[in-house]
C-alpha cells in the first residue's frame, strides 16, 4: 500500500482531498489556494478561516480575495472553482479557533490535511499577542487535529529562524529556554507592561517575540508527535515570486519588500548590516510548492518522527547582502520608481559610527530641508516622521542583515529526490537553481507594479527624474566646489596666485595647439 502511494503525483494525492487553511488571507496563504487550485483541480473543498475585519464578514474578505489579480490564471481555466473554498468564520487566537459548533463538527469530520500558516509576523509584537497567535493558536489546531477522524497530515509553517540563537541549525526540534505552559500561566494575570518588562530575559539571545514563540510553537507540537502526523516547515525570508501566479508578485511590505522599496524611493541609504552576511530570502511561490509538497511527502514516507524541513539560499546558492545592494542598484537605474526622493544609493555599513554618520548625513538633514520647504510651500511636513517609521522597521532587520547561519538541508534534498520529474517541474522549489540577478529584477518590477501599482507605460518620466536628481546632485558638487576654491584663494594669497598661473598656462596651452585644431 506505501508503494502504491508513494507513485502518485502530487496533483493526484491532492484529488478529492479536503483541506482547512489557516492563514489563507496573508502573503503565504493566497498563493497556496492558488497553486492548489490551478496544479491540484481536482481537489475537493477547501476550507479557510478567517475573521471578521474592519466590517468585512469572512465571506466578504474571501470574495475580494477571489476575486484579485493573484486567481486570475485560476480564472481563465473556468469552471466553478470558487465554490470550492469555503470561509469558516474564526480567529485563531480564540479557544475552539472562534468557530460554532457545526463548523468545529464540520471540519473534524471531513478535513483529511490541515495547513497551519497563520501567525503574526510582527517582528515587535508584544510577547501577550506573539504568544496568542503563535503558541496559542498553534494549542488551538492541535486541539482541532486531534478529533479529525482522517487526518492524514498537520503541515505547521514555522521559520529557519525558530532557533537563531544558533549558529548552525539542524533538522530537529530545539528544547525551549522556558516551558510553554508554565510560562502560560505565569504571564496570564500580568498586565502588558510587566510582560514587556520581562520580555528581554525571556527570549534570551533571540531578537524578537516572532521568532521566541515560534520556537515554543515546536515544542508543543512534539508534544502531540504521538497522536497524529505532524511535519514542520521552515522557510526563511519570504520575499516576492519568482514565477508563480506572476513574476515578480508581491503585495506587502513586510521583510524584504519594505527595504527594497525605501531603498528604491531614495530614502533609505544606510543601513547596520554586514556586507558579507548572506541575505536568506525565498521567492513565496518557492514556499508555496514546498508545503504542498511536504505534506504529500509526509503521508507517502510514514515519518515515524516529526520530519521537519527547512527552505533556505545561503547553503545552496547563496547571495551576500552586498551583492543584492549592487544588484538593486543597477535595476533602480533601468527600472527607477516614480517620484523618487532622492537618487537611489542605498548601502549596508557594518561600522556604527559610520552608519550614524551617513543617516546624518543622507536621512535628517535631506529630511530637514524638504520639510522646511514644505512649511514654506504651505504644505504638511512629513519626511521626518516617515524617516522615524523608517528607523524603526530597519532596526528589527539589522539582527538578519549582520549574520549568517548554517541550515541542515537533508530533508530538503530528500524530498526532491523523491519527487516525479513532472512534480520537481509543476512544483517548482529547487534555489539552486534560481538566478540571483533575474529575481531581483523580478522582485524590483514586481514592486512597480503589484504594491505601488505603478504603470511601466510612465517608466521613461520615472528614468527622466533619475537623471535630474544626477544632473542636480553633480550640480550641488561643482558649486561647492566653486566656493570652497573661492574660501581658499581669499584667505591664501600663495593659493590665488597659483590658480592664477594655472589658468595662465591652460590658456598658453589652447592657444599652442590651436593650429593643429586649423590643420585638421
Amino acid at each position: 500500500m506505501a508503494e502504491a502511494k508513494e507513485l502518485l503525483s502530487i496533483s493526484d494525492f491532492y484529488a478529492e482531498k479536503t483541506l482547512f487553511i489557516t492563514g489563507a488571507t496573508g502573503f503565504l496563504g493566497k498563493i497556496v489556494i492558488e497553486k492548489l487550485l490551478r496544479s491540484c483541480p481536482l481537489v475537493k473543498k477547501i476550507y479557510v478561516l478567517a475573521r471578521s475585519r474592519r466590517g468585512v464578514n469572512p465571506q466578504q474578505r474571501i470574495d475580494h480575495l477571489l476575486d484579485s489579480a493573484v486567481f486570475d490564471k485560476v480564472r481563465d481555466m473556468g469552471g466553478d472553482w470558487r465554490s470550492k473554498i469555503i470561509p469558516v468564520k474564526g480567529d485563531i487566537a480564540e479557544e475552539n479557533l472562534g468557530m460554532s459548533d457545526e463548523d468545529w463538527q464540520t471540519i473534524q469530520e471531513n478535513v483529511e490535511v490541515v495547513f497551519h500558516s497563520a501567525a503574526t509576523v510582527r517582528f515587535d509584537e508584544d510577547l501577550k499577542d506573539a504568544m496568542s497567535l503563535n503558541l496559542y493558536g498553534t494549542q488551538n489546531i492541535i486541539k482541532l487535529c486531534r478529533g479529525i477522524k482522517r487526518l492524514e497530515v498537520l503541515l505547521h509553517v514555522s521559520t529557519a529562524y525558530a532557533n537563531c540563537d544558533k549558529d548552525s541549525i539542524e533538522e530537529r526540534i530545539y528544547p525551549p529556554s522556558v516551558d510553554p505552559d508554565r510560562l502560560a500561566s505565569s504571564i496570564g494575570w500580568m498586565d502588558n507592561n510587566m510582560v514587556n518588562s520581562l520580555t528581554p530575559h525571556l527570549i534570551g539571545n533571540r531578537p524578537n517575540t516572532y521568532t521566541f514563540t515560534k520556537s515554543l510553537a515546536e515544542h508543543v507540537l512534539l508534544q502531540e508527535a504521538d497522536n497524529f502526523p505532524i511535519a514542520i516547515f521552515r522557510p526563511s525570508i519570504i520575499g516576492a515570486a519568482w514565477k508563480e501566479p506572476c513574476e515578480g508578485w508581491v503585495d506587502n511590505f513586510n521583510g524584504p519588500s519594505g527595504l527594497f522599496v525605501a531603498a528604491g524611493k531614495g530614502m533609505l541609504r544606510s543601513m547596520i548590516g554586514d556586507f558579507n552576511a548572506l541575505a536568506d530570502i525565498i521567492p513565496v511561490d518557492f514556499s508555496a510548492n514546498m508545503m504542498l509538497a511536504i505534506a504529500w511527502h509526509r503521508v507517502v514516507k510514514r515519518h515515524t518522527t516529526i520530519p521537519i524541513y527547512h527552505l533556505t539560499t545561503g547553503m545552496l546558492n547563496g547571495c551576500t547582502w552586498g551583492n543584492v545592494c549592487l544588484i538593486l542598484r543597477n535595476h533602480f537605474q533601468t527600472y527607477p520608481f516614480e517620484g523618487v526622493f532622492r537618487r537611489p544609493n542605498f548601502s549596508f555599513e557594518s561600522r556604527k559610527l559610520m552608519h550614524y554618520y551617513w543617516c546624518y548625513i543622507s536621512h535628517k538633514i535631506p529630511a530637514f530641508i524638504a520639510d522646511i520647504t514644505s512649511f514654506c510651500a504651505g504644505q504638511r511636513p512629513v519626511m521626518n516622521k516617515l524617516y522615524m517609521k523608517l528607523e524603526r522597521a530597519t532596526r528589527s532587520l539589522i539582527y538578519f542583515t549582520s549574520r549568517g547561519w548554517q541550515f541542515s538541508m537533508d530533508n530538503y534534498h530528500g524530498l526532491i529526490q523523491d519527487m516525479s520529474p513532472q512534480d520537481r517541474e509543476t512544483f517548482n522549489f529547487d534555489v539552486e537553481k534560481m538566478d540571483w540577478d533575474t529575481y531581483l529584477v523580478r522582485f524590483v518590477l514586481g514592486l512597480k507594479k503589484y504594491l505601488l501599482k505603478e504603470d511601466l507605460a510612465n517608466l521613461p518620466v520615472a528614468q527622466s527624474r533619475i537623471r535630474r536628481l544626477r544632473n542636480i546632485r553633480w550640480t550641488a558638487y561643482f558649486c561647492l566646489f566653486l566656493f570652497g576654491s573661492w574660501l581658499v584663494i581669499k584667505r591664501f594669497p600663495a593659493a590665488q596666485t597659483a590658480w592664477t598661473q594655472c589658468l595662465t598656462g591652460v590658456h598658453r596651452l589652447s592657444l599652442a595647439l590651436e593650429p593643429f585644431k586649423l590643420s585638421n
